[in-house]
């Protein structure tokens, strides 16, 4: 079959429906959750989204309480998993056109979770339309898992699980083409920080400090009140708030408020994969309000994010660091920052680990910070499919036969749902050579990509279920 010709027939349809499911605003809303809607309702708009235009094809569709569901064609006891997700990351600022606008520019469709995941997701359902179209018999069972929290605690899998079958194989259109075997462990910790308080008479008092909103991303924002204690003192720190944008070539500004001097700083925010890609926002404003007179425990939270994250995201200073070569370096980010005077000092950390380390040896390095305690502690383990896999060796077939280029096999520091799967991988959508603007501002699909994924996946899914 000409897997590519059949995706050109749907192509106008594909398109459109694409831009359709972009347009749900679809980020974890933890207060408007409720039963039946536990991610709260434009997550569970863009969940219904999906299952309506399985019902419509005439698939069998299923909804487990509103944490996944799943859309399934063909027959036998079987069943090849294909894992997706339609939560997304929050926007953020910055965007050309509206996040949720799902426009199309220079053959691209822009939108938050254009590429992660919501393009892909509608890519593998039209290759799932073109098997039931094409009347091609099968042997097992395909099914489109779907789920609603995978950017946050993974909750929807967790219970999907715990009431229905695992497949035997899958694969999740959520990473890189060609194939990725190997994911790294991913670690979530969150830390809350206590210090012995003394007499102090401070030139500058650190009333809130704010920065990040996932663990995932690396921030793109950080936000902090001062309040000085003289008023020379204040434009003493502006001019040197100036400089230091100046002189780490970042923008930002510095204002007056009833409350005190208000700061923002902008970074770059990238995948937590990667962090050095991407510019720490919280790392820099911490660098910056560490070099002055700061109150007591202003000074010692900030003293204590700059001594053992800047410049570092292979957690050397905290003695995690650690490679192998199936996976590379383990990486740190510093997600979150919440502090407020007399209230709270807190940091979310996201570790990723090689396929070769252990998570435990990790723990007892961020256990050792000083002053810390161990709020919340999350370890995914690492994931890895030996290269010589039947699903691996199909796969990479599949992959050379369109392409005509090899189907190397990568490691990545991304956790896909492929790892909820005994032999589960990640299958594109990223094509090698395209830039990766999953989790950044203006985030999009090259539609063309698009249309040459969802031929993989349709060739793909008939070749393991046939």
């Amino acid at each position: 079959m000409n897997w590519e010709a059949e995706v050109i027939r749907k192509k106008d349809d594909l398109i459109k429906d694409t831009q359709s499911f972009l347009q749900i605003e679809s980020v974890l809303d933890e207060e408007g959750g409720k039963e039946g809607k536990p991610f709260g309702e434009k997550v569970d708009d863009a969940l219904q989204y999906m299952l309506k235009k399985g019902e419509d094809e005439g698939f069998t569709v299923k909804n487990v309480d509103g944490y996944a569901g799943h859309i399934e064609y063909g027959k036998g006891e079987d069943i090849v998993g294909v894992l997706c997700h339609v939560d997304v990351v929050p926007a953020g600022d910055g965007w050309t056109t509206p996040p949720f606008s799902a426009d199309i520019r220079e053959n691209k469709i822009f939108a938050r979770g254009a590429i992660d995941d919501k393009g892909p997701t509608m890519a593998a359902f039209y290759a799932l339309k073109i098997l039931k179209d094409s009347g091609l018999q099968l042997s097992k069972k395909i099914r489109m898992i779907i789920g609603t929290d995978e950017e946050s605690d993974w909750r929807c899998v967790d219970h999907y699980f715990k009431h229905e079958a695992m497949p035997q194989i899958g694969f999740a259109p959520d990473a890189d083409f060609p194939i990725i075997h190997a994911e790294k462990g991913i670690i979530d910790a969150t830390l809350s920080f206590t210090y012995q308080q003394t007499a102090d008479h401070p030139r500058y008092t650190l009333k809130q400090f704010t920065s990040g909103m996932r663990l995932n991303m690396v921030p793109d924002e950080a936000a902090a009140t001062v309040t000085a204690a003289q008023e020379h003192g204040a434009e003493s720190l502006k001019t040197a708030f100036e400089a230091y944008l100046a002189n780490h070539k970042l923008s930002g500004e510095v204002k007056n408020t009833a409350d005190g001097l208000h700061f923002t700083l902008k970074g770059v925010s990238v995948h937590a994969m990667e962090p050095a890609h991407g510019t720490n926002a919280g790392i820099h404003m911490a660098n910056f309000l560490c070099g002055h007179e700061l109150d007591e425990h202003g000074l010692a939270f900030t003293s204590q994010i700059n001594a053992l994250f800047d410049q570092d995201t292979r957690g050397q200073k905290l003695g995690i660091a650690c490679k192998d070569d199936i996976s590379g370096d383990l990486t740190l980010n510093v997600g979150t920052i919440r502090y407020k005077q007399n209230e709270e000092a807190k940091l979310g950390l996201n570790v990723r680990y090689p396929v070769t380390a252990d998570g435990k040896d990790v723990k007892k390095g961020i256990e050792s910070i000083k002053g810390a305690s161990l709020l919340k502690f999350e370890d995914s383990p690492p994931h890895h499919v030996s290269k010589d896999h039947p699903l691996v060796k199909t796969l990479q077939r599949v992959y050379e036969e369109q392409t005509g280029d090899p189907a190397t096999l990568i490691a990545i520091g991304g956790g896909t749902y492929a790892r909820s799967l005994e032999a589960g991988v990640a299958f594109g959508p990223l094509f090698p050579g395209r830039p990766d603007c999953a989790h950044q501002k203006d985030e999009y699909i090259e539609i063309d990509d698009l249309l040459r994924a969802a031929a993989l996946y349709a060739q793909a899914m008939y070749e393991l279920a046939k």
